[in-house]
């Protein structure tokens, strides 16, 4: 199979949808194939498609977000070595947690994985829940986040939308329109899961919407949801790693040394240490910060 984007078959499954649509069972069928038919010779093979424990799979969902599968793989299976679920992350100290995690940027979602392992150790007997309501309680969970849970931890035909996802259905159902919501989406998602295997078939639009990304204009551009990733250079996100990352060298700092290490306005660094601090990552003694 030639591997390529296939933009002059997309008007097979082009229309313009005003109410939910409703689809042949041979174009349905179609679709599947030509999806399964790319999967079966093209899959990426990553270490957390090699399992369907919850932990597992909770962690790499979580470090997913928002961060290249290249960067996920070396990080996951670090991870996973130093806490092996989450009776291991509810007891590290938030500062191993860090250090494991530091790479792959947006650390609240190391603090969130923390988080999480404490309240499942607390309200569901150490066991990651399998509903959806259960999973959108807790913190850093999306909808997103736990569609992918429900059909990589435990095989249920959820109907969610990713990135990926998202660039399959504007590519074979929306090849003419900019400004496609997820709602529109959505419907043909649930029309076209495979309930039978809901876990190869997530994996497979997955993989579909890696390779469209590389092949051609990105159809996620055409998404209304779709914006630009903000400069990371200069950027707050840029100035709390560094914190992280100074106080995990050097624990007890004053607000007036992480100024001049940073080289930043005091007042800018001050609102972000407040912002740390209230979210959990940091804690004042007598002048000095310290990671929690």
């Amino acid at each position: 199979m030639e591997k390529k984007c296939a933009g002059q078959e997309s008007p097979l499954f082009a229309k313009s949808f005003q109410e939910p649509p409703e689809f042949s069972s041979d174009l349905i069928r179609g679709l599947r194939r030509k999806i399964r038919g790319y999967y079966d010779v093209y899959r990426r093979n990553f270490p957390w498609r090699e399992t369907d424990n919850p932990y597992n799979i909770l962690v790499s969902e979580v470090m997913l977000q928002q961060t290249q599968t290249s960067r996920v793989e070396s990080k996951y299976l670090q991870f996973l070595e130093a806490f092996p679920d989450v009776a291991a992350l509810d007891a590290a100290e938030l500062t191993s947690v860090l250090r494991i995690w530091k790479g792959l940027g947006y650390n609240r979602r190391a603090l969130v994985l923390k988080r999480i392992a404490q309240i499942v150790l607390r309200d569901f007997d150490g066991e990651l829940p399998r509903s959806l309501d259960a999973l959108l309680g807790l913190p850093g969970i999306g909808r997103a986040t736990a569609g992918a849970i429900l059909a990589f931890a435990f095989n249920e035909p959820v109907v969610f939308i990713e990135t990926n996802i998202r660039r399959v259905f504007l590519h074979f159902f929306f090849p003419d329109r900019e400004a496609v919501s997820d709602q529109e989406i959505l419907p043909i998602i649930e029309q076209t899961l495979d309930r039978d295997d809901p876990r190869h078939w997530y994996y497979a639009l997955m993989d579909y919407g890696a390779m469209l990304a590389k092949d051609g204009p990105n159809p996620n551009r055409r998404s209304a949801h779709y914006t630009r990733q903000a400069r990371f250079t200069g950027s707050n996100r840029q100035i709390r790693g560094q914190i992280l990352q100074l106080l995990l060298e050097r624990s007890g700092l004053q607000d007036k040394e992480l100024v001049e290490h940073l080289g930043v306005e005091a007042e800018r660094v001050r609102k972000i240490l407040d912002a740390l601090v209230q979210e959990g990552f940091l804690k004042r003694k007598k002048g000095k910060l310290f990671l929690r």
